[in-house]
């Protein structure tokens, strides 16, 4: 056999072992049209406890499914024998159902794909799946942070307290373990044990002053540090990354919350419940609000039951308004005619500029 008749032969013997490969080797061969599709995954996980009450139910196919077949109908969510209103929508080889309201506390809930779900050949599920998770949360009523001494003060710092006149301040300052000369911006006039300020309706104690003012402020200080590790260690919180850490736009209702990255407020924002209610926000990262935007609360709400925990930085955006006790791990810093009803505690430096602070009671 000459050279010429061989080379037909395996240029045909190198086409079929390429298309093998390729065959092999292909990262999405078309489905089987005779297998019956199946799920693969849900979140939440099966028998999933702690579940967050803003959670949004997912089931992942082994396949694509037909979208026209996915739906209301066919994916279901049930808090025993009462179906829960929620939307349906379908993206890929995913289903979502994503509840109307937020979903009970500690409660049993069941999710179900029914075998109306088909794939793109019309094929159904082989039975329904049905997954079932409990929400977390507490049916007791969320307790209060503790401030302890910290209480004392609209503001409390570490390092340094600087303003920018001329705020208006009401309630106590007080400053530890730096010293008077730290309180910047307020034109001090020194007395026994304390200074006072034009700009402040109460007094601004310092770590140098003459007794008691520094066990006292050691005491406040060692208090602010407890409240923020109360705040950041309560546990089942009832929202997880709610809004995924932009909450602009959204009414809070009562409850324990956690970020594990950075919280955004870049629009007006409503915190809505009773007298006694208690909010505690857990946030891992910082938290920043947008100039001019607003923290309103309606429903009877109070400043002093809603807390901020804060690992890192806070900046509130120039003439916005906040609610609330702020608990950072680092420093508080008002923009240019920012105003705040609370307090402002902060393991190292808060930072004014031509700001009104009211403390709650």
């Amino acid at each position: 056999m000459n050279l010429k008749s061989v080379l037909p032969v395996l240029a045909m013997l190198g086409a079929v072992f390429m298309g093998a490969c390729q065959k092999d080797n292909d990262p999405s061969p078309n489905p089987d049209p005779n297998v019956a599709p199946s799920v693969v995954s849900s979140d939440p996980s099966n028998n999933g406890t702690g579940v967050a009450r803003n959670s949004v139910v997912n089931f992942v196919f082994s396949e694509s499914m037909d979208p026209s077949t996915i739906s209301e109908s066919t994916f279901i969510l049930k808090q025993g024998v009462t179906a829960v209103p929620g939307a349906v929508s379908y993206s890929g080889k995913t289903a979502t159902f994503a509840p109307s309201s937020i979903l009970a506390v500690s409660t049993a809930y069941s999710a179900t794909i029914t075998t109306g779900a088909k794939d793109l050949s019309g094929n159904p599920l082989a039975a329904n799946v049905v997954k079932s998770f409990t929400t977390g949360g507490s049916s007791a009523s969320l307790a209060v942070v503790n401030l302890g001494a910290a209480g004392n003060y609209v503001i409390l710092a570490k390092s340094a307290i600087t303003n920018i006149a001329t705020s208006a301040v009401t309630g106590d300052l007080g400053l530890s373990p730096a010293a008077t000369s730290y309180a910047t911006g307020f034109a001090l006039t020194n007395a026994t044990g304390y200074a006072t300020s034009s700009q402040v309706v109460g007094k601004i104690f310092a770590a140098d002053m003459v007794s008691p003012t520094p066990i006292n402020l050691t005491t406040a200080v060692n208090n602010m540090l407890t409240a923020y590790t109360d705040a950041a260690g309560r546990p089942t919180p009832d929202f997880l990354a709610l809004g995924t850490g932009n909450i602009g736009g959204k009414t809070l209702a009562p409850g324990l919350y956690k970020w594990t990255n950075t919280v955004t407020i870049p629009s007006n924002i409503t915190i809505s419940g009773g007298a006694d209610d208690v909010w505690i926000f857990q946030i891992a990262g910082n938290l920043t609000v947008s100039n001019a935007v607003n923290i309103t609360l309606a429903g009877g709400a109070q400043a002093k039951n809603i807390f901020w925990q804060v690992a890192g930085t806070v900046a509130l955006g120039t003439t916005s308004h906040f609610e609330g006790i702020i608990l950072s791990n680092t420093g508080i810093t008002f923009k240019t005619g920012a105003s705040m009803n609370g307090r402002a505690l902060a393991q190292t430096a808060v930072i004014l500029d031509k700001n009104a602070i009211t403390e709650s009671n």
